[in-house]
């Protein structure tokens, strides 16, 4: 069972680039191909799918950038990022990006092939939503790893003999068996085997190679992991006999999930709480960048909001400049926090804060806030997707809507079960959204719809708070969008071929930006 953490899954990363699940996973991806080369790489090779989202998104929305960043072992918030293949030339490492039939099912699937003078490996991963990701193959070999644990991988002629030491040794009682067939053993900690060790392994009859790989996660996945709760049925019956509010039981699932102090999960969320308030200060003072569409729009909102120049509705317009504000920072590289996505990171920041501001509540207040967002979107994760490329926007501006309808109802003092009926009406409003970026950049129609899902996560916290009947339980409505997303068809899923992407002022923009961009490069 996928037991996702708050800060790995739904409230994170911290990055920059326009799109966590092409951006922010693709440089994970590439920082497990540059721990597998030991950070010696000369020639890599990329495949595409050509019925998968990256062939036609891959150089605009990030994942070229991304990956490129990773291969040189940086972080998803390194400033260098836009300048990212420059520095892979000046590192003299060589690739080319190929479309050809993969034969894989998911849309965001990355089949890499490194080389150097001395060995050649090749990893073939998916982008899972929201900068998360899953190694699937290594060198031929089947895997399944998340990137949330410190990865050994011991190569031998003979598996066999290096089982029978692993056993004897005691070492096992500190790592899991991953994998214990094919060309090498895997196994998996949450710390790297002692040195010593390592050498004792190199010098086994039959070991060619031992690799290590670090984790690209920040929270690591335990040993043996149990959490409380996985649905928000089980969590109510959980909470049964406790009483606890929704904010002590994000709190509770996290510790339990990432085994640590509660303490430790609280501090984290407001560190997350700190970047997304400077990207709303920074926004709102005016961002620059020249490979964008639009420019910094919240700025003359906030002017002529103070002036009084629109319509009243202190809240709501408060909740649109923040919006507004995230996503311009985003869009010109700046750091943002992906919660849930990088194109859905201004809908639950901007809504959350914008609420939290204008009802002049406490950091802490909105700490809690924040949380209980993040578990709003464990649920989602656990049993649907944040990744448009597999559901639609539905999935990322619908489910960042659903998290901060729960969140805003908290802020205005409601009750647990007001905040659960908040998050199911938000997200029944959200069925069906499509993913058609227009330029093949995550901006426009994106932050209309961050607008419009922050909008209406405020419209359903006041309809919850007013006793508004949900009707369908908050499961079976996150059920239901993850079947729905299945059925929009992929030339609506963030593939720049249908919808808005394709409309002849569409197309205009997209040759514009591609034109300056090549005479910029020249």
């Amino acid at each position: 069972m996928n037991y996702p953490s708050i800060f790995n899954d739904v409230v994170g990363p911290v990055m920059r680039g326009p799109s966590s699940s092409h951006c922010a996973a693709a440089l994970r991806i590439g920082r497990i191909c540059h721990d597998l080369m030991n950070g010696r790489i000369s020639e890599i090779i990329i495949d595409f799918d050509p019925n998968g989202s990256l062939a036609t998104t891959h150089k605009e929305q990030g994942s070229d950038m991304g990956l490129f960043g990773g291969f040189l072992g940086w972080e998803a918030y390194d400033e260098r990022l836009v300048q990212s293949e420059m520095h892979l030339g000046a590192a003299g490492i060589k690739f080319e990006i190929n479309i050809k039939d993969l034969k894989y099912d998911h849309p965001n699937t990355y089949q890499i092939t490194l080389k150097n003078p001395w060995e050649t490996h090749q990893v073939i991963a998916n982008s899972t939503g929201g900068g998360m990701i899953e190694v699937i193959e290594i060198d031929g070999v089947k895997v399944s790893l998340a990137g949330d644990k410190f990865v050994t991988l011991i190569y031998s002629s003979d598996l066999q003999k290096l089982n029978n030491y692993l056993l004897q040794s005691g070492i096992l009682e500190d790592v899991e068996f991953h994998v214990e067939k094919g060309y090498f053993l895997a196994l998996t900690s949450q710390a790297f085997l002692n040195e010593s060790i390592i050498e004792e392994l190199k010098e086994i009859e039959g070991v060619s190679q031992v690799k290590q790989i670090k984790p690209v996660l920040p929270i690591l996945a335990g040993k043996n992991i149990t959490v409380p709760f996985i649905t928000c049925d089980e969590m109510l019956a959980y909470n049964k006999d406790k009483n606890l509010s929704l904010w002590e039981l994000a709190v509770k699932y996290e510790s339990m999930r990432g085994n640590i102090p509660e303490h430790e999960v609280l501090s984290k969320m407001n560190e997350i709480r700190i970047i997304l308030k400077n990207a709303v200060e920074t926004g709102l003072k005016g961002t620059e960048f020249e490979d964008r569409i639009l420019g910094p729009q919240s700025v003359n909102f906030k002017s002529m909001m103070e002036e009084k120049k629109l319509i009243d509705g202190d809240v709501l317009n408060r909740i649109i400049m923040y919006v507004s504000a995230i996503m311009e920072v985003k869009s010109s590289m700046g750091v943002i926090v992906a919660a849930p996505t990088a194109g859905s990171c201004g809908a639950m920041p901007g809504a959350v804060l914008g609420v939290a501001d204008s009802l002049g509540l406490s950091d802490e207040e909105t700490v809690k806030a924040l949380m209980i967002a993040g578990l709003i979107g464990v649920f989602i994760a656990a049993h649907s997707t944040f990744a448009a490329e597999v559901g639609g926007c539905q999935a990322e501006c619908g489910s960042g809507s659903t998290m901060a309808a729960a969140a805003i109802v908290s802020l205005a003092g409601g009750t647990l079960n007001q905040s659960i009926s908040a998050a199911s009406m938000a997200l029944q409003s959200s069925l069906g959204m499509i993913c058609d970026p227009i330029g093949n950049r995550v901006e426009a129609p994106c932050l209309n719809k961050n607008v419009m899902a922050a909008s209406n996560a405020l419209s359903c916290s006041n309809m919850a708070l007013a006793s508004y009947d949900h009707l369908i339980p908050l499961d079976e409505v996150i059920e239901t969008m993850y079947e729905v997303g299945k059925s929009i068809p992929n030339t609506l899923r963030c593939t720049n071929l249908g919808g808005l992407s394709i409309t002849k002022t569409a197309k205009e923009i997209e040759a514009r930006l591609t034109q300056k961009h090549f005479y910029k490069s020249c």
